[in-house]
């Protein structure tokens, strides 16, 4: 929970990218700017009160922070986020790790976590991940 308001399904959206930035202890300019883009212009994000991000962010970090943290998080993820947003959540996740060029090893751990907790089948996840590549690719 926020502040003694539920976690949105915009929330969530926003807690996953975050946790995949956060996930190797290098916040990357390229994968803030990410995150901001899709919240500007993606639909999913057309009603979403922007002032949520903070507290969101400060959540993800103090339960990163946590033994339990992240099983925490998935919790919260997944109370408040409907299945039908598991793939875009997932896509999401992928494009902020590709953002900066380099996946680490850590992202890598953190996507297959993701990818676990939202049920995203092997095949699909495979078409996802191709997806977020072609789309950070540079000369």
């Amino acid at each position: 929970m926020i502040e003694d308001s539920p976690m949105t399904p915009q929330d969530a959206l926003v807690a996953l990218m975050i946790a995949v930035s956060a996930s190797d202890e290098d916040i990357r300019t390229a994968e803030l700017l990410e995150i901001t883009n899709q919240m500007n212009n993606l639909p999913i994000f057309a009603s979403y009160d922007m002032a949520r991000v903070t507290r969101v962010s400060k959540m993800v970090f103090d339960l990163l922070e946590q033994e339990d943290g992240l099983d925490a998080l998935f919790g919260l993820v997944r109370d408040a986020l409907p299945a039908k947003l598991n793939e875009t959540a997932y896509a999401f996740a992928c494009d902020v790790a590709a953002a900066d060029g380099n996946v680490t090893a850590a992202e890598n751990r953190m996507l297959e976590e993701i990818r676990d907790e939202l049920a995203i089948d092997r095949l699909s996840a495979a078409a996802i991940e191709r997806g977020a590549r072609a789309r950070h690719m540079t000369l």
